[in-house]
């Protein structure tokens, strides 16, 4: 059983609903004590992962996607001219029931100076891989011209990151 897997799984052939279907279930016939909410991609409005003190419009909901090894999905982007890559999505459209364009998304940090720093997340002993360590400097997101398409059918895992404005509905 496993991501992609239609032989045998669960009962609808999505396991990684069904597995978490269940740990609700579990949680859910336990000792109710006050527990803190979980923000989730269900949260809403849109605008409910932003800190109460910083209430601003948001247009989007940025999100990563993992792949059935639990490696972060990437795509390429040109910003400024150099390619980079990034593991940050904007969803635009989905269509024919699992599948989705995305926008991909500069990832970035506010520099010494307050301005927005692109950071590059490919690491550089390894030009093939995303490293992992460069992500938790990540805080800002621009919007790129780069859009791909994806099949969602094909990822064992979606976390949204943070609600931000990137102006793209105005």
């Amino acid at each position: 059983m496993g991501c992609g897997n239609n032989n045998n799984d669960f009962h609808t052939g999505n396991c990684v609903c069904e597995v978490v279907r269940a740990i609700k279930d579990i949680q859910d016939n336990a000792v109710e004590e006050e527990c803190a909410e979980c923000s989730s991609c269900f949260t809403e409005p849109l605008g409910s992962m932003v800190s109460p003190a910083r209430r601003e419009p948001v247009d989007t909901r940025v999100f990563v996607l993992s792949t059935a090894d639990g490696s972060p999905f990437h795509a390429f982007l040109t910003h400024e001219g150099n390619a980079c890559v990034s593991i940050y999505f904007r969803v635009e459209e989905v269509f024919d029931n699992c599948c989705a364009t995305l926008r991909v998304l500069v990832p970035g940090h506010r520099d010494n100076s307050g301005h927005f720093a692109p950071v590059n997340l490919v690491s550089s002993s390894d030009k093939c891989c995303v490293d992992l360590t460069k992500v938790c400097q990540v805080d800002r997101f621009r919007a790129s011209r780069d859009c791909i398409t994806v099949d969602l059918r094909c990822f064992c895992a979606v976390q949204c990151i943070a609600d931000v404005n990137l102006g793209l509905c105005d």
